[in-house]
């Protein structure tokens, strides 16, 4: 079975066709990725009309790109994929109408799939997949989630952020800083060149209890401490609130990870979303991995970003557990907000 899948949930165009044979793992064929960043970045961020044009320009030509690595056709696609939500509601009925007008043409049946399910099930994809059960990390664009993940669909939270995400926490860093968009990127480059301890910077929920996150307190205190250093800070202190910056979101997600791993009682943690290719933050679980005696898995770097390959494969997954069926009915609809527990 071929299933194509389609990712528009934002600003990346993602197209992607993954094989099931029964009873192996879903292997990715082919996939084909289109950022909007350079257009964005005039903007300070993503511009949801903007993001909606370009998906219509993209999907097709990645659709053929795709099929052509996979050395594939139309005839051979099974199952038609398509991210239903949460996203921007423009971008996300851009990718499910053309996923449902193309499966109707073919006279093959489609799949709606959860985006962060999407993330959530990315390390599959990798050359050292995990195994069920295990604690999952998502840090992804506006989410920062620990969850207890059973199986396919079988999902608990245990924590998540009651305010900015920590995917947030970087970009609203990095334009404080001045950088670029994307933020989190640029400010964890501009980090390699600081000492993370310069700042004292808060780590908000760190000591409590619970497993929730929040960063919002911590974005105010890069404020106040740019204001403390004048109107033109020297590259040296920004550099060094920039690695203060990325040293206390990492220590956060670190030790809520650990916290969320002793409480399960498991001892394998997937990590998945943008924020899992942070280097610090791999360095920092690798490490812990290595002294506390757990497995970590990560995405390839490639497939941290939104991307078709995490859509198609939830989608197979979804289909190899028996936990979807896809469906000839071709009316579709979009959730910009959808919880996964209600996927």
């Amino acid at each position: 079975m071929n299933i194509l899948g389609f990712e528009s949930s934002c600003d990346e165009t993602g197209v992607a066709l993954v094989s099931v044979t029964p009873g192996q793992r879903p292997m990715l064929r082919a996939h084909a990725l289109y950022s909007q960043v350079q257009m964005h970045q005039a903007y300070g961020g993503v511009v949801p009309e903007l993001a909606s044009r370009d998906h219509v320009r993209r999907v097709l030509p990645l659709a053929s790109e795709t099929l052509a690595a996979a050395g594939a056709s139309l005839a051979e696609v099974d199952v038609v994929a398509f991210t239903r939500g949460p996203g921007l509601a423009g971008a996300l009925l851009v990718g499910a109408g053309v996923a449902c007008a193309l499966a109707a043409a073919l006279g093959r049946p489609t799949l709606g799939v959860h985006h962060l399910e999407g993330h959530l099930l990315s390390p599959f994809l990798s050359a050292d997949p995990p195994e069920f059960p295990f604690v999952a990390l998502l840090v992804s664009g506006g989410h920062t989630q620990l969850m207890r993940v059973d199986g396919v669909g079988h999902y608990q939270l245990l924590g998540e952020t009651i305010d900015d995400a920590a995917g947030e926490a970087f970009d609203k860093s990095a334009k404080l800083l001045g950088l670029g968009y994307p933020g989190g990127t640029a400010l964890a480059r501009l980090a390699e060149f600081g000492n993370p301890q310069a700042f004292e910077l808060p780590r908000p929920l760190l000591h409590q209890p619970n497993l929730d996150f929040s960063f919002a307190g911590l974005k105010t205190a890069v404020m106040t401490t740019l204001k403390k250093l004048g109107d033109s800070p020297c590259d040296e202190a920004r550099a060094d609130l920039a690695a203060s910056t990325q040293a206390a979101i990492v220590e956060v997600l670190l030790k809520k990870s650990l916290k969320a791993l002793k409480a399960s009682g498991l001892q394998r943690l997937v990590v998945a979303g943008g924020v899992g290719a942070n280097r610090s933050l791999r360095e920092q679980l690798n490490g812990a991995a290595e002294r506390h005696h757990f497995r970590v898995h990560y995405p390839e770097f490639h497939l941290c970003t939104d991307n078709g390959a995490m859509i198609a494969m939830a989608a197979a997954m979804r289909l190899q557990s028996g936990m979807a069926l896809a469906t000839p009915d071709y009316r579709f609809d979009v959730r910009p907000r959808w919880e996964l527990s209600a996927a």
